[in-house]
């Protein structure tokens, strides 16, 4: 079992701790119910550490994102993130991802905690363009801040105006003490807010002046109740290797204007109309 820098934190302040993607994560605090609110009213922060960071650079770091994502990479602009999906060769999913431009010929591709073995071997067997491909998931921490009080609660920890962040945009600066994270307002949640990339070093510094400045410590439990009042797909839930982005209702981040893995069958499908599709009922 995994430990993210965080988890003697989270034990210390008495999260339930169970294993999640082979890590040892805080599922609730004092109760998913009041958690779930405290994120939709409020302000909260959820250690997200588990998930994966590839970084892919050089000439032909777009050629790579082209070739294995749905969405149309082309379009992103330094600063900019964009939600997209790894299609197989059999119309499922390898995994669903938000892929950063942070600079020219530079991109950080951001993956499921489950996934981050398959994904970097899918993607290293069709690298063919020889991308340079570095897996920073050991190193690299993430904050969650989320909620309608965010911007209010945080902006006295940044010299950044985090109110003129965009949602999918991002900055890079400093953060509660700390220079060069990701400021990045790209939330799971769908109550606003902004993501922080850091260094496991500096994720303490960061958590403590983040709680402190008010932000409640949310469990993974909520999390996953956010994402579902939202309609936000869950890997391993609502997708998998056997479900098409075209079942999943995610043909908005399937773009064919370009030719990706298994592009030709999704468009077929897309043109008849999917046998099988995902509702949410309420």
């Amino acid at each position: 079992m995994k430990n993210t820098a965080l988890s003697a934190t989270h034990e210390a302040l008495g999260a339930k701790m169970v294993p999640f993607a082979g890590y040892n994560m805080p599922v609730q605090y004092e109760g998913v119910n009041i958690e779930h609110e405290t994120v939709r009213k409020s302000v909260g922060v959820f250690d997200v550490s588990h998930m994966g960071e590839f970084l892919i650079t050089g000439p032909n770091a777009l050629a790579l994102i082209q070739k294995t994502c749905s969405n149309d990479a082309s379009k992103l602009t330094i600063g900019k993130a964009q939600y997209s999906c790894i299609p197989n060769d059999d119309g499922g999913i390898v995994d669903d991802l938000i892929i950063y431009k942070l600079k020219e010929e530079q991109y950080l591709l951001v993956v499921n905690a489950s996934n981050i073995e398959k994904d970097w071997n899918w993607i290293s067997s069709k690298n063919t363009v020889d991308a340079d491909m570095r897996d920073l998931s050991e190193d690299y921490s993430l904050l969650a801040i989320q909620g309608p009080k965010a911007i209010e609660a945080m902006q006295t920890l940044t010299s950044h105006d985090l109110s003129a962040i965009k949602f999918y945009n991002f900055e890079v600066g400093d953060f509660a003490g700390v220079e060069n994270v990701i400021i990045s307002a790209t939330g799971y949640t769908g109550s606003g807010g902004f993501e922080i990339y850091c260094k496991n070093t500096e994720v303490k510094q960061i958590w403590d002046k983040v709680t402190e400045a008010g932000a409640t410590p949310i469990g993974l439990a909520a999390r996953d109740t956010l994402r579902l009042e939202m309609g936000y797909c869950l890997y391993g839930n609502d997708i998998d290797d056997t479900t098409s982005p075209i079942e999943a209702g995610l043909g908005w981040v399937t773009k064919f204007t370009k030719e990706f893995t298994n592009s030709e069958a999704l468009a077929d499908e897309k043109r008849r109309g999917a046998e099988r599709k995902l509702v949410a009922f309420e």
